[in-house]
């Protein structure tokens, strides 16, 4: 069974991916930032419960970024399956 750091990074990995879709290379420095800025934790030490924090906090940020409000609901939506 992995240990704790394995699965948040794993978690950590998925969310990256998902995103990476959506911002290309700007994936993993976004959401790094994300975790570090608003949760006050390392990436790897992403957790399940902290998902819906983080969804919350990159809803705000791609609303700044974006008006694509369809691409916006997909993005979450695929973001919310980790859930």
């Amino acid at each position: 069974m992995p240990n704790i750091n394995q699965k948040s990074k794993s978690l950590y990995l998925k969310v990256v991916h998902i995103t990476d879709h959506y911002l290309g290379p700007a994936a993993d420095r976004f959401i790094r930032r994300q975790i570090e800025n608003h949760l006050n934790k390392h990436p790897e030490e992403l957790v399940q419960k902290d998902l819906k924090e983080l969804i919350n906090w990159i809803e705000v940020s791609m609303t700044i970024l974006t008006d694509d409000h369809k691409m916006i609901r997909e993005y979450l939506a695929k973001l919310q399956s980790l859930i």
